[in-house]
């Protein structure tokens, strides 16, 4: 069926600005539209799809609506239409980065990012505990699996920065220990994750040597690896930028990480948009649209040079064996990055609100975005009635 470049642009970008809620709603929405409704592609398609960009590293939703453009339109709608996704929430998040970043923000400002923050190491439990239980039920060795998922926890807490060696190290010892066991890991068709990130490498160190060093060139090389090595995606990408951007190169202090962090939660698009926030904080608009093209680069390129292969890359067993070892790696990040973002809580009540937090998560149930508007909520009326965040 033929679909015109200005349907991707118009049907894409909708999704961008009304996507919030992370990769499950960008899946819900992205699946009603163009399998429910439009058929454009037959469901099987569409979840072998979803199966191998949860496969590659990166932001997976991401992946996925630049697949179905590239679907629809080949490598020019990949293109349009992933922009067209992405767009809407990095034009949000960089407006809203000159409030929350600043020097001297507004009082209520203040307040709303502090109340904010207090939730953001409750929605990270709440993500985590989200891939869990369906990890456990797909884990192949239930030793391996707690080793993995104990690993990826303690890198994240405690050395952040060399989080991604951990993923890949575990992905490649599963690989390893099932080569070792009979060859079961063997490589059916196409390319392990590990094999195209090799191949991408290449391209932000040419990009940081074009500009010159300095900080753009560090800002590139955080948003890479939050684009390009990062398995799991979502909250897996915050003790990498935490490190860098709070304790390596000081761009951010640590309340001002964790408005980044709530930032990426509550506007529309891709939750990776919060290393915009990050690049904002480094070297300004500039530095927030670098960082936003660096961290989706390895995205478009996994889908523009892979996209025909998707099918093979599914049946790959070296893949599977792969993310059966940085998948629960990744996991345990996520519960990992909580330990760290608590710990970024410098007054007394963002404690009352990350119980609060826990609370509408956990036993009401209740979504990401309200629990961190309700929590900002909560921080504007302390901040107004003490006249500080610090009563």
């Amino acid at each position: 069926m033929a679909v015109s470049l200005w349907t991707v642009v118009r049907e894409w970008g909708r999704i961008g600005c009304i996507g919030f809620g992370g990769p499950p709603a960008h899946i819900r929405l992205l699946r009603q539209h163009v399998v429910d409704r439009r058929g454009w592609l037959d469901a099987r398609e569409f979840e072998d799809a979803v199966a191998v960009c949860n496969l590659l590293p990166g932001p997976a939703s991401t992946q996925l609506t630049i697949f179905c453009a590239w679907r629809l339109r080949g490598r020019l709608g990949a293109l349009v239409g992933g922009a067209a996704f992405i767009l809407p929430g990095l034009v949000v998040i960089l407006a809203l980065s000159v409030l929350f970043v600043s020097s001297s923000p507004p009082l209520a400002v203040l307040g709303a990012g502090a109340g904010a923050g207090g939730a953001v190491p409750a929605v990270a439990v709440s993500a985590g505990t989200s891939l869990l239980i369906p990890s456990w039920r797909n884990r192949r060795a239930t030793w391996r699996w707690l080793l993995y998922l104990a690993a990826g926890l303690a890198a994240a807490a405690t050395v952040g920065e060399w989080l991604v060696l951990v993923l890949l190290s575990c992905g490649a010892a599963e690989v390893a220990f099932r080569s070792a066991r009979g060859g079961s890991a063997t490589s059916t068709a196409g390319g392990s994750p590990g094999d195209k990130v090799r191949g991408l490498a290449a391209a932000p160190l040419a990009f940081t040597w074009v500009i010159g060093g300095g900080v753009l060139a560090s800002v590139a090389w955080v948003a890479f690896k939050v684009g390009g090595l990062a398995f799991g995606g979502g909250f897996v990408i915050i003790p990498l930028m935490q490190s860098d951007a709070v304790s390596h190169y000081h761009w951010m202090t640590s309340a001002q990480f964790l408005n980044a962090v709530a930032l990426g939660q509550v506007t529309p698009g891709p939750v990776v948009q919060t290393v915009a926030v990050v690049g904002y904080a480094a070297a300004g608009i500039g530095g927030g649209l670098l960082a936003s093209a660096v961290a989706f680069a390895p995205s478009f390129a996994l889908v523009l040079l892979g996209g025909r292969h998707f099918e093979q890359i599914r049946g790959n067993q070296r893949a599977r064996a792969f993310l059966d070892g940085a998948g629960p790696a990744a996991i345990g990040a996520i519960f990992g990055s909580a330990i760290t973002l608590a710990r970024a809580l410098s007054h007394p009540w963002q404690f009352l609100v990350l119980a609060g937090a826990l609370v509408l998560l956990f036993p009401l149930r209740r979504g990401v975005v309200l629990t961190l508007l309700a929590a900002a909520a909560v921080g504007i009326a302390v901040a107004l009635a003490a006249g500080t965040v610090s009563p």
